[in-house]
């Protein structure tokens, strides 16, 4: 079973940024893909969530210093 979650990100401003937040999502179990874009604000995280939990998510992009809640 795939999860699929949007965020809303507040603070990611560049390419630096987005790949970041992609790195430290993306080392979490079970996470498959994980799409940042400064432009729009959003980072999308195809995960299972049996393995890996939305605020788990959240606090890996806020452990980076960003604001982050769900879209």
């Amino acid at each position: 079973m795939e999860g699929n979650t949007s965020f809303k990100v507040h603070g990611m401003s560049c390419s630096h940024c987005e790949k970041a937040i992609e790195i430290a999502v993306g080392v979490l179990p079970s996470v498959t893909n994980v799409e940042a874009s400064a432009k729009q604000g959003v980072v999308r995280v195809k995960y299972d969530p049996s393995e890996v939990q939305v605020d788990d998510i959240k606090q890996a992009i806020g452990d980076l210093g960003y604001e982050v809640e769900l879209a």
